[in-house]
C-alpha cells in the first residue's frame, strides 16, 4: 500500500484556467490528478491524451465537453471516460474534477492540436 498526503502532492499548471494537483505513486500503469478548470481549457482547439484512457470524476462545479463539435453537458457527481486520442476541450466556469489514466499519464502523452 501507498499514501500521498495532500501536503505532499504536486502542484501544477497546464494554463491559468486550468490548475492541477497530482498524486504520482511512480506507478506505470495508474495515476491520480486532481484539476481545477475555471474556463475553455485548452483557450483554443483540442487537447489529447496520445497514450492513456482519462477516467473523470466531477468532484464540483458543472459544463460541457466538446468531442469533435459534440457536446457533452456534465455536473457534479457525474463520470466520463475519454479514450486515448479522443480530442476534447473543457467548457466550463468551473469544475473540479477527479482525473486517473491509465497507463499512468506523463506530460509527453498530453497534445494540444487544432
Amino acid at each position: 500500500m501507498q499514501i500521498i498526503k495532500n501536503s505532499s502532492a504536486i502542484n501544477g499548471a497546464n494554463s491559468d484556467k486550468c490548475k492541477t494537483l497530482e498524486y504520482s505513486f511512480n506507478d506505470k500503469d495508474i495515476d491520480l490528478g486532481i484539476a481545477t478548470i475555471t474556463g475553455r481549457y485548452p483557450e483554443s482547439g483540442y487537447c489529447v491524451n496520445a497514450i492513456s484512457k482519462e477516467l473523470i470524476y466531477v468532484l464540483d462545479g458543472n459544463g460541457k465537453l466538446c468531442f469533435d463539435n459534440k457536446f457533452v453537458e456534465f455536473e457534479k457527481g457525474d463520470s466520463i471516460l475519454i479514450n486515448s486520442n479522443e480530442k476534447y476541450y473543457w467548457d466550463t466556469k468551473y469544475c473540479v474534477v477527479s482525473m486517473s489514466c491509465t497507463p499512468a499519464w506523463s506530460e509527453e502523452q498530453h497534445k494540444l492540436v487544432q
